[in-house]
């Protein structure tokens, strides 16, 4: 059963985003949007104790090494997460993400490589699997073994960790450790059962949003292209998945179909539907018990995977 306090969550989300709604954001630019998030995220998000922050810049992208206490004093240099951040490929940026993946690294005991990977409308599809295969690339210039390189990634950013191992492995190049997807976004027909059935419990997204971030990423292509929709593409051969998706969000079926579709592929997967949770809301970080509780269970995964 859903905590009684995320019932109070999902109620205040609710709120915001009609709120939003009202004082006519879907009119403003995408700019104006960018930084409306970017600043909400600079007055909601903290960080845990005792994370540090050390820019860096890769093949002329912003990122950010994120670390904390215990990331530095249980794992070896040597292994790293390469996180991708959500936001339909058009918003977001390490200021909304940045809590979310210091929590994920610090229950794994990793440091974390965060890129600002290039957006949509301006940079579409595929501009962002570049960017990510690119700072992966650099990874392993820099001398990291892919053994010890996982990737993770929310929503659109979980559809990229996907569409970046493709590449590598259509490329013949080797693949990481595994892959984390938190409510990926992954099939951008909008096909599933879910984007019906939830269509009015879902606090956060809409169809029509969905549709429009679509049209923003990947312009000319057809959205069934299997590296725009990861469940339409052969996934053989690809790492151990562990997939995280809520009951309330109009994108469960996307994690159902990414489940069936890489098991009928024969790769390892976890998965797991929340029971009353929305899209993504692990981001809610140490303020709901379920946002807890999965990011634990990310970090006992990884751990595993690394036999740690």
């Amino acid at each position: 059963m859903p905590s009684f306090r995320s019932y109070f969550f999902e109620k205040a989300i609710k709120t915001s985003v009609k709120r939003a709604v009202k004082k006519g954001v879907k009119g403003k630019g995408m700019e104006n949007k960018r930084q409306m998030l970017d600043a909400a995220a600079r007055r909601l998000g903290t960080l845990p104790k005792n994370c540090k922050v050390v820019p860096v810049e890769i093949e002329g992208l912003y990122a950010e090494w994120i670390t904390t206490t215990s990331a530095e004093t249980l794992v070896a240099a040597d292994k790293v997460i390469l996180y991708l951040h959500g936001g339909g490929y058009a918003l977001c940026s390490a200021n909304t993400h940045r809590p979310l993946a210091a929590r994920i690294g610090k229950a794994a005991g990793l440091k974390v490589l965060f890129p600002e990977y290039r957006l949509a409308p301006e940079h579409p599809f595929p501009a962002a699997i570049e960017d990510a295969v690119n700072v992966y690339r650099w990874l392993r210039s820099q001398g990291y073994d892919p053994a010890n390189i996982l990737f993770a990634g929310d929503s659109a950013g979980g559809g990229l960790c996907l569409a970046t191992a493709l590449v590598l492995r259509d490329q013949n190049e080797p693949l990481p450790a595994a892959i984390v997807c938190l409510s990926p976004w992954v099939d951008l027909t909008s096909s599933g059962e879910s984007y019906r059935k939830n269509k009015a419990v879902d606090p956060y997204l809409s169809i029509e949003a969905v549709r429009e971030a679509v049209k923003m990423y990947a312009a000319n292509e057809a959205p069934d292209h299997p590296l725009i929709s990861p469940v339409f593409a052969n996934l053989t051969g690809l790492p151990p998945l562990f997939i995280q998706a809520g009951s309330h969000e109009i994108l469960q079926s996307d994690a159902e179909k990414l489940a069936d579709a890489a098991r009928n592929a024969g790769v390892t997967v976890s998965f797991k539907i929340w029971n009353g949770m929305w899209h993504v809301w692990q981001i809610s970080g140490d303020a709901l018990p379920e946002a807890r509780k999965a990011i634990k269970e990310i970090g006992a995964f990884i751990k595993k995977i690394l036999k740690k």
